[in-house]
């Protein structure tokens, strides 16, 4: 039943694509639309579905995905009007990837270790292999897209590098590093040079993603959690003026301070 409600929305969702770039009653906007056009659109969606994933809104996240799923199939179509491939096929080769990908799950023949290091590290095998039969570059880092938001491309280059055997020995010496990385950052800005400053900026959290890691934390998500309490607090702040019939842009700081810790301590509560 599960499979057929699938089916019977593909199909659907198929439909809805061919009528809208249909040449007689389409629409001239996406009809004129390109797979690259649509990538950046393509990236919206996604911040939209994610966005709905942390706010913990499964209504949200439902439209989201499917809004994301509609713009994939779309560009998909964009490339089978080219006779270059279509969603089935794309789907058919995720399959036979992950299939690849997990020998321990569809392979019956052997025993494989299935601990999650040895996971990984098999994981990581064949995508090198699959990348030398195809004759591509296999750094180590050439699997991270350079358009990945900033903190979880640094997320993954340490993990990249962990693996390469390149990182520090222990989670004390990345404090260290942490430490030293902030006093660089003071000895910049004490000099005002504004490149200098960006440079040690940028280490110091650069190696504050690291430390992140090592403690199951990625500091893409957890600053993004960060942005949501502080608006949120910062909504709630503003309400609590309103009710006790203050003008929050008129309060001082001090005045804002403590409205900010009443709304902290409503929090706790």
């Amino acid at each position: 039943m599960e499979l057929e409600k699938l089916q019977k929305a593909i199909v659907a969702m198929n439909g809805v694509i061919e009528a809208i770039l249909d040449d007689e009653k389409g629409c001239p906007w996406d009809k004129e639309q390109t797979p690259t056009s649509l990538s950046e659109y393509t990236i919206e969606e996604m911040f939209e579905f994610v966005d709905a994933i942390r706010k913990d809104n499964s209504c949200e996240a439902c439209e989201e995905m499917g809004d994301l799923i509609f713009g994939v199939m779309l560009i998909a179509k964009k490339y089978a009007q080219k006779g270059q491939f279509d969603f089935a096929d794309a789907l058919t080769k995720s399959v036979e990837k992950m299939k690849r990908r997990h020998p321990h799950v569809f392979n019956d023949a052997e025993t494989y270790d299935t601990s999650k290091e040895a996971l990984h590290e098999t994981w990581e095998k064949i995508k090198n292999q699959e990348k030398a039969e195809k004759g591509e570059n296999t750094g180590a880092f050439v699997s991270i897209p350079q358009a990945l938001p900033a903190l979880t491309r640094a997320y993954r280059i340490h993990a990249k590098a962990e693996k390469a055997g390149f990182t520090w020995d222990d989670d004390e010496d990345v404090e260290r590093q942490v430490e030293a990385e902030w006093l660089e950052l003071l000895d910049a800005k004490a000099s005002g040079d504004q490149k200098q400053i960006e440079h040690e900026l940028g280490d110091m959290i650069f190696s504050l993603t690291e430390m992140g890691r090592r403690l199951g934390v990625k500091a893409n998500i957890a600053v993004d959690m960060t942005c949501n309490r502080f608006m949120q607090r910062f909504a709630a702040m503003e309400q609590l003026a309103k009710d006790k019939g203050l003008d929050f842009n008129a309060l001082t700081l001090d005045d804002k301070d403590e409205l900010w810790n009443e709304v902290k301590a409503q929090e706790q509560k």
